[in-house]
């Protein structure tokens, strides 16, 4: 393929999915990475379209939204490992909030699997991946149903939250960077993360590393209500992602790096063994334990009964974890 030819497509994936990694380029256009690098830099001084930490975006600084059959295909390694490690931060009995997006559906079909856990949603994908659990509870907003990612948002989704109180929030989205936060590029959509971010003790986003520098329109999360980011190793991808990682770590974001361990505010990497054992030892925030072992007040067990029930005991915190 010409080069003419490899930027042509180039722009042409861009411009149908809003963004696109250097890595998923590579592969539709049969090249190198490092060629596809040189491609995105040629088409950003045309003005075509604008760089970002590992991939490419519209130009003009804000990216657009992918509909859920462009994003289902983005990333797809990077989001299964960030799935599988946050999956582990989650324990027996807990009750969470898990978010809209492909990220955070790969996250629930591991859910499945947690015994005694309450979800609370407003993700038709999220709900259809534990439809079938057996032990576990799906709690679904109202609202309206949003076609392009199959979330309910709207005054009904956001009404159906107040007063909830749960352990964690898991949320995605559109972009991430130090100085904003979490953000996305639909209005309703960051409405309705807001309302799950109230809901919870702590925040947790999933992002892999396309999302690290990228800023769109509206933000969800700001930086400092962030308690831990799971992520993808950015150092592996693009050393502009690396510096963004860190500036969110500077900042106080906890960081967990899928497939590495976790890594203190200080910068000491804890191994996947000992993360677990710290993980396995200490009580998650959110579990309601009774003499029978998880549960909440006797006869209510784990299953979220009503917003006042879930917000009858005292909320726990997570095992600190701390980077450099």
């Amino acid at each position: 393929m010409f080069a003419a030819e490899r930027r042509q497509l180039i722009l042409e994936m861009v411009r149908a999915n809003g963004a696109v990694s250097l890595r998923e380029l590579a592969r539709v256009v049969q090249t190198s990475e490092v060629t596809v690098r040189r491609d995105v830099r040629a088409l950003e001084a045309e003005g075509l379209l604008d760089r970002r930490h590992g991939g490419a975006v519209l130009p003009g600084g804000f990216t657009r939204e992918s509909g859920f059959p462009q994003k289902s295909h983005l990333s797809t390694a990077e989001k299964t490992a960030i799935a599988d490690m946050a999956a582990g931060l989650v324990g027996e009995g807990e009750a969470i909030v898990v978010g809209a997006g492909t990220t955070t559906q790969e996250l629930a079909r591991r859910l499945a699997r947690v015994p005694g856990l309450t979800v609370v949603t407003n993700s038709l994908l999220v709900a259809q991946a534990l439809a079938h659990a057996n032990r576990v509870e799906v709690v679904m907003t109202g609202g309206t149903l949003r076609g392009s990612n199959y979330a309910l948002v709207g005054s009904g989704a956001e009404q159906s939250l107040q007063g909830l109180r749960v352990s964690r929030a898991f949320l995605s989205g559109s972009g991430l960077t130090a100085e904003r936060g979490l953000s996305t590029s639909n209005m309703l959509s960051a409405s309705v993360d807001r309302a799950l971010v109230q809901a919870a003790a702590e925040v947790v986003v999933l992002a892999d590393h396309t999302k690290l520098g990228s800023d769109t329109m509206f933000q969800t999360v700001p930086t400092e209500l962030i308690t831990r980011l799971v992520t993808d190793d950015a150092q592996a991808h693009d050393e502009r992602a690396a510096t963004e990682l860190q500036a969110l770590a500077d900042q106080g974001v906890e960081i967990t790096v899928a497939g590495s361990g976790v890594e203190s505010a200080a910068g000491e990497a804890l191994p996947p063994g000992r993360q677990q054992a710290r993980q396995d030892n200490m009580p998650l925030p959110g579990q309601r334990r009774t003499q029978g072992g998880h549960g909440g007040p006797a006869g209510i067990g784990p299953q979220l009964r009503s917003a006042a029930v879930m917000a009858e005991g005292p909320v726990g915190r997570v095992a600190d974890m701390r980077r450099r």
